[in-house]
């Protein structure tokens, strides 16, 4: 980052400060206290640390699922020629963000990024930037407006062409089951045939795991679903799932060199017919 981009991130965030509340912890916030980032306050890197105390293997999570979308970004925009990326609950950029993965593999991608926290999305609009030959834009909105967010969407992508719709890590925010599938519906629903739905989530496959989470339910924070897989499996209802199916994290098309083992999130890539 250049020294002006950093005076006008930093300018930026002391704008936002009075509109956020650093008493309260915020999952976007450990998300990049796990991942090694600085975009977090105290309260984050306690109820990260109370986290890991219980569940380590949160961090390793972490870094899977960020592993995932690289894959899954490389593997729609290398192999499936998909150019527009709806990218829903963006959290606090680190490296890998989606528009540097597939513009990296096509310059000309489109990507949307849409969340609705006052922290990510300032950083999003000093960090986000795109290639010259494509396009990156922002979006402030709630991911339970999902027609919102779709309406707003179609200003910037073209909804005749294949839209990659990103859901990464954020369903768990919604505890209703049927709320959680109709959401994922209305978004899909103007993507034409041909478009992916790319979605993860944590899952209740461990004792630790849930009994950690509801610590942070605790807190005061937006608390965060766990689901059994077949749950996060119907969210692909009607869709084409691709190989290898919803799968473990680290399951999805493995890079050769890449981790081995297993964590608490399912995975999934599948294509509107």
């Amino acid at each position: 980052m250049t020294g002006d981009e950093q005076e006008i991130l930093a300018a930026a965030e002391r704008d936002l400060m009075g509109d956020i509340d650093t008493t309260v912890p915020h999952s976007a916030r450990i998300w990049n206290y796990w991942l090694g980032g600085k975009d977090n306050f105290p309260v984050d890197q306690a109820a990260g640390d109370a986290y890991t105390a219980v569940y380590p293997a949160i961090e390793d999570l972490a870094r899977a699922s960020r592993a995932f979308l690289g894959r899954a970004v490389r593997h729609l925009a290398g192999e499936r020629g998909v150019r527009q990326f709806l990218d829903v609950g963006t959290g606090l950029p680190t490296e890998g963000n989606t528009h540097e993965v597939a513009q990296d593999v096509a310059p000309d991608s489109h990507i949307v990024y849409v969340d609705n926290d006052p922290l990510v999305l300032v950083h999003a609009r000093a960090l986000l930037t795109s290639r010259p030959e494509g396009a990156t834009h922002y979006i402030d909105a709630d991911l339970h407006d999902p027609k919102g967010i779709a309406a707003r969407a179609g200003e910037h992508l073209d909804l005749t062409r294949p839209v990659a719709l990103m859901l990464m890590g954020i369903l768990g925010h919604v505890d209703d089951d049927a709320e959680a599938r109709s959401i994922v519906a209305q978004l899909l629903e103007p993507l034409p045939s041909g478009s992916y739905l790319v979605l993860y989530d944590g899952t209740a496959t461990d004792q630790a795991f849930v009994e950690a989470q509801q610590g942070y339910d605790e807190t005061g924070a937006v608390p965060y679903r766990l689901r059994h897989p077949d749950q996060i499996r119907a969210f692909f209802t009607g869709l084409d799932v691709i190989e290898p199916g919803v799968v473990p994290l680290q399951r999805w098309r493995p890079d050769p060199s890449g981790e081995r083992g297993e964590v608490d999130a399912y995975c999934g890539v599948g294509r509107k017919p």
